[in-house]
């Protein structure tokens, strides 16, 4: 029991114990964050949480609850204010075990009758339990804990009752005798002055607890050494935290209808960063990516987005400070979109590279899990060389997906269904779209599609023969979406032909398929490649699911039928 044993050791070392109340999880976490001893666990902070009187009117169960959020938030101790102890010497017993069990390190119970008020009430009912009643409560908790480690702290309330010292010093003296670790001596005075004498006259017969929540001033007037001297070992700073909560959230919500806004509560509050960072988020991301898997969990997705300017004047106006992926398509950009399609389809492995204009990307979208690679030299190296930039990550499974085409989940799904090594999707209607400003990416295909053959509703895939922008149309197939998924070894293939291609052409001026050079390769020449050392390559036909966005009219097309 780690925390208990902090909270014994700190008891049995040397130096004053400061602790501090608080009512949930955040509360105590900033209370270590703090360089606080411990956490009081305190029932009016608790009651008030829940908007309700300090009067045992919440259940054990709800105040237990708050006290395990709290201890599971920080790794200092946590010391629970336990009110009566929720009933007689029975439910003692019962709240001692399930205390002890949850890791809190010590309990604080009052003798005072049960249903209780809070002991600082003006005019509250401050009803003391007999002595012996009180004394079997302690000697109940002491016989239920397991752990020599876990303590119990007597709450002596006969000043706050009236009842005077000769009769707080009787019963602090008999709770000791019944096994209390602790005596703690409240008082509502204004002054420390019967606290003072109570500890002088008490002559350190058990270590002192005390709450200056109405005498703050002795903390002032007093050294930590002669506290100390006095018998007083632990200092509660039981609600403070609370009430100054209590004040800036009124400040901030009087500033917010003052101005009918939040633009002036800037540097008056703290920022979502460090909200993320009090819930710990850092640890929260890096276990998700450790161990919340998913059947796409093998599966790496490789964007290139490094590419210059578009050459279309259609467009070119709405490209003037950013790449064709972060052109806006009804409130979010093109890239914007596919992120979150693969978000839906819980593929993590998201790795862009980028080149052109890369400062719009990075402060234009909230790139978190987004691995970006940058593509210096984008001006002299295209495509393929964009891609394998990332060939660290191309390990299992790989999407390649370029950067100027919308998809849709669909698609990304049948494909990723797939069994095959490596497999393009191709789109065989291009040709009802008449005559495009561009070269189109074709594919040839070793079967002959049926004339007119338009709907294609399974998974029937073609052999690829030949892939690239310098084909006739008449006997090409399909136009190259600009997909492809590629199966572990149809990964690990295209890798080593890559590298083996590079090692015999790079640097060199000699062509590489329809490339001037290697340097200047798109991804269709290594797939052309791959095709002519007789490496299978397939196309799955599609006529819906993505489409790219090259023209104006293109992009006029997207904003109205994308919604």
């Amino acid at each position: 029991m780690k925390r208990t044993a902090n909270i014994k050791g700190l008891f049995n070392g040397p130096g004053l114990i400061r602790i501090v109340g608080a009512h949930d999880g955040l509360g105590a976490k900033l209370v270590e964050r703090s360089g606080f001893d411990g956490v009081w666990a305190s029932g009016l902070e608790i009651s008030t949480s829940y908007a309700v009187p300090d009067a045992s009117i919440l259940t054990m169960s709800q105040y237990l609850e708050r006290a395990c959020e709290m201890s599971d938030a920080v790794s200092i101790p946590v010391v629970a204010d336990c009110d009566t102890g929720y009933g007689n010497s029975n439910n003692v017993i019962h709240m001692v075990k399930k205390y002890e069990a949850a890791g809190i390190s010590a309990i604080c119970i009052e003798d005072k009758r049960f249903p209780k008020v809070n002991s600082l009430l003006e005019e509250g009912r401050q009803e003391l339990a007999p002595i012996a009643e009180f004394v079997g409560k302690i000697m109940a908790a002491k016989n239920a804990q397991s752990s020599t480690e876990f303590m119990v702290v007597a709450r002596v309330e006969a000043l706050i009752a009236g009842w005077g010292e000769k009769e707080a010093l009787l019963r602090a003296e008999k709770y000791v005798e019944a096994g209390a670790d602790a005596v703690m001596i409240h008082s509502k005075a204004e002054t420390y002055d019967e606290i003072v004498s109570f500890a002088k006259k008490w002559g350190k017969r058990s270590p002192l607890v005390i709450v200056p929540t109405t005498y703050p001033s002795i903390m002032a007037d007093f050294s930590e050494k002669e506290l100390l001297s006095m018998g007083i070992k632990m200092v509660v700073f039981a609600n403070q935290g609370l009430r100054s909560a209590i004040k800036a959230m009124n400040d901030t919500f009087a500033e917010i209808k003052r101005v009918n806004g939040i633009h002036t509560l800037d540097g008056k509050i703290v920022s979502l960063e460090e909200i993320f960072h009090l819930q710990g988020m850092t640890d929260f991301k890096r276990q998700e990516k450790e161990y919340l898997k998913s059947e796409n969990e093998d599966v790496s997705v490789i964007m290139p987005a490094a590419g210059g300017p578009v050459h279309q004047d259609s467009i070119i106006p709405l490209l003037a400070d950013r790449p064709l992926c972060m052109i806006d398509i009804n409130g979010k950009t093109l890239l914007e979109r596919n992120l979150n399609t693969l978000k839906e389809l819980r593929i993590k492995n998201v790795n862009m590279v980028v080149g052109y204009k890369k400062e719009s990307i990075l402060k234009g979208l909230d790139l978190d899990g987004v691995n970006l690679i940058t593509n210096n030299d984008f001006k002299v190296k295209h495509l393929l060389h964009s891609i394998m930039l990332a060939e660290q990550e191309m390990e299992d499974r790989t999407l390649i997906v370029y950067a100027d085409i919308l998809f849709d989940k669909n698609l990304i799904g049948r494909i990723l269904n797939l069994k095959e090594d490596i497999v393009l999707v191709g789109d065989n209607t291009y040709k009802k779209f008449g005559k495009r400003n561009k070269k189109l990416e074709l594919i040839k295909t070793s079967e002959t599609l049926t004339t007119g053959k338009r709907e294609i509703a399974n998974n029937e895939l073609f052999t690829v023969k030949k892939i690239g922008k310098e084909m006739d149309e008449i006997p090409a197939n399909f136009e190259f979406a600009g997909i492809t998924y590629l199966s572990r070894k149809g990964t690990q293939s295209l890798k080593k032909l890559y590298y083996e291609k590079k090692k015999e052409l790079e640097g060199k001026s000699k062509s590489f398929h329809e490339a001037r050079n290697f340097d200047q390769a798109s991804f269709t020449d290594i797939i052309q490649e791959a095709i002519d050392r007789g490496i299978p390559v397939k196309v799955l036909p599609v006529n819906s699911g993505w489409m790219e966005i090259h023209e104006f009219e293109d992009y006029r097309f997207a904003c109205e039928k994308i919604k």
